[in-house]
C-alpha cells in the first residue's frame, strides 16, 4: 500500500493535504493508486422534519377580526349597563317574590312569627351586589375576548363557535319567553317587564348570524377565515 495512506486507512496525503479514502456517496476508497469498492452501502440523506402547513390571512380575516372585537365591546357595554337599568325591576321582583313567600308561610303556619322587616331590603341589597360582580365579570370575559380576537387566537375561535352556537339555539326560546312574558311571569311569581324579554331576543339574533358567519368562514377557509399555505419544497 502506498506510503500515502495513513495507518488506519482513513486518509491519504495528496501532497498538501490529507483527505478522505472514502468517496462522497460511500461506495470506493482510495488505496493509494486507484479507487477500489469499499462494500458500504451508500450513504442516505440526512432525514428532514416535514414542515407543518401554515395558515395565512385572507380577505375574510379582518373583517371577522373587527366585527367579533365589535360585538363583544357591545356586550362588555351591555353587561355594565345591566345593574342600572335592572335595579328597579328585580328590586320589585323580588319584593314581590319575598311578600308571596312571607303569605304563603303564614296561611301554613299562622303561629310562626314573620321575618324581620328588613329581610326585604338585605336580600335586595346583596342581589344588587351580585348583579355588579356578575355585570363586571361579564365585561372582563368579553375583554378577552376581543383580545384574542385581535391576535386570532385559534382556541378562543373554537370556544366562541361553541357559545354562540348555543345562543342560536336559544333563540326560538327567547322568542317564545318573549311572546309570552306576562304568562311566564304570572306562572313563575315574577312580573318582569316585557321588554325585557324582547332586550334578551335583540341581543341574540346578531350573536346568531355571527355563529353563522364563523362557521362557514371555519368550513370553508379555517379558524379566523385563514386558508392552509403548504411549505415550499425545496
Amino acid at each position: 500500500m502506498s506510503t500515502k495512506i495513513s495507518p488506519d486507512g482513513m486518509y491519504y496525503w495528496d501532497g498538501q493535504q490529507w483527505l478522505s479514502t472514502l468517496s462522497l456517496d460511500g461506495r470506493f476508497r482510495w488505496n493509494g493508486q486507484a479507487w477500489v469498492p469499499s462494500g458500504q452501502a451508500p450513504s442516505a440523506m440526512p432525514y428532514q422534519q416535514p414542515q407543518a402547513t401554515a395558515r395565512q390571512p385572507s380577505s375574510w380575516t379582518r373583517p371577522l377580526q373587527l366585527t367579533v372585537a365589535a360585538w363583544y365591546g357591545l356586550s362588555a357595554l351591555y353587561a355594565l349597563s345591566i345593574p342600572f337599568w335592572m335595579a328597579g325591576p328585580m328590586t320589585q321582583a323580588m319584593n314581590q317574590a319575598i311578600n308571596q313567600s312571607i303569605q304563603r308561610q303564614q296561611e301554613l303556619n299562622p303561629t310562626v312569627s314573620p321575618p324581620p322587616a328588613g329581610l326585604a331590603d338585605a336580600l335586595t341589597s346583596m342581589m344588587g351586589g351580585l348583579t355588579w360582580v356578575a355585570a363586571i365579570f361579564g365585561a372582563a370575559i368579553c375583554l378577552v375576548v376581543i383580545i384574542g380576537a385581535l391576535n386570532r387566537w385559534t382556541w378562543l375561535y373554537y370556544v366562541l363557535l361553541v357559545f354562540l352556537g348555543l345562543s342560536a339555539v336559544s333563540l326560538p326560546i327567547d322568542l317564545v319567553s318573549a311572546a309570552g312574558g306576562s304568562a311566564l311571569s304570572s306562572a313563575s311569581g315574577f312580573s318582569m317587564p316585557a321588554w325585557t324579554y324582547w332586550l334578551g331576543v335583540a341581543t341574540s339574533i346578531p350573536s346568531a348570524a355571527l355563529f353563522v358567519w364563523m362557521l362557514v368562514a371555519l368550513v370553508r377557509r379555517g379558524p379566523w377565515g385563514m386558508t392552509r399555505v403548504m411549505p415550499a419544497v425545496s
